[in-house]
């Protein structure tokens, strides 16, 4: 059932409506690290001004300049370790436009699906940001003291989010959120292993930025074939 939904969704790659969705995620993310550095490089000559008197060797006035620099390899180390959440998570919020091509394609018998309220798909967005990140930098401790199960830990954590959000997203907009939750609960394993296949590729530069186009389209085929199971049961 998984590497059914994946190739089907694979075969789809090309659709202009997964374009859109790509190019409109990652270039608010983008936004968003470039708006986040200019926000730190603000507070930094907030804080410290144009010079600072330091004890034994009087005023110096480039202080914040170092900092300012400073913060490039840290933004660029955040890039790496945050794009893929960060994409994933903005992405989401337009991953309506990909579930709908999919059902478009391959299920144009459906009738319209319900829609998803703008606060309510914020919110989901966000949170699943947080999430995300969250999860994440806590991760990277976990990285550091288990580091030869670094990628495990990387794939079993983001599978298990990824699948937990491109389920729901899918199922929610045919039988509303308890209805996605209860499906959920009852394909918890298959779930987990479609998330995992999907956060494999996460560490390939590039192709990761696909995943959650990629993923959206999958877990759509997933719902429905799921769904379809449960019913004949």
């Amino acid at each position: 059932m998984i590497p059914a939904a994946f190739l089907a969704a694979l075969g789809q790659i090309g659709d202009a409506r997964f374009r859109g969705v790509l190019l409109k995620g990652l270039g608010l993310t983008i936004g968003i690290f470039v708006a986040f550095y200019a926000v730190f490089v603000w507070v930094v000559g907030w804080l410290v001004g144009d010079s600072v008197t330091l004890p034994w060797i009087g005023t110096v006035g480039w202080v914040d300049n170092v900092i300012s620099w400073g913060a490039v390899p840290l933004m660029l180390l955040l890039s790496v370790v945050l794009m893929v959440p960060v994409a994933s998570a903005i992405t989401s919020f337009f991953l309506e436009d990909v579930a709908q091509a999919v059902e478009d394609k391959h299920y144009p018998g459906l009738g319209p699906a319900m829609q998803v309220p703008l606060a309510d798909a914020l919110r989901d967005t966000l949170s699943f940001l947080g999430v995300l990140i969250g999860a994440n930098i806590v991760a990277l401790v976990l990285y550091i003291f288990l580091a030869p199960f670094a990628p495990f830990i990387f794939w079993g954590l983001n599978g298990f989010l990824l699948g937990r959000e491109y389920f729901t997203l899918a199922a929610m907009r045919r039988v509303g959120r308890e209805g996605a939750a209860q499906l959920r609960k009852r394909h918890f394993a298959t779930i987990w292993v479609a998330g995992v296949l999907m956060a494999l590729p996460l560490s390939l530069p590039l192709v990761n930025l696909i995943i959650p186009i990629l993923g959206a389209a999958t877990f759509t085929h997933l719902f429905h074939r799921l769904q379809a199971r449960s019913a004949r049961a």
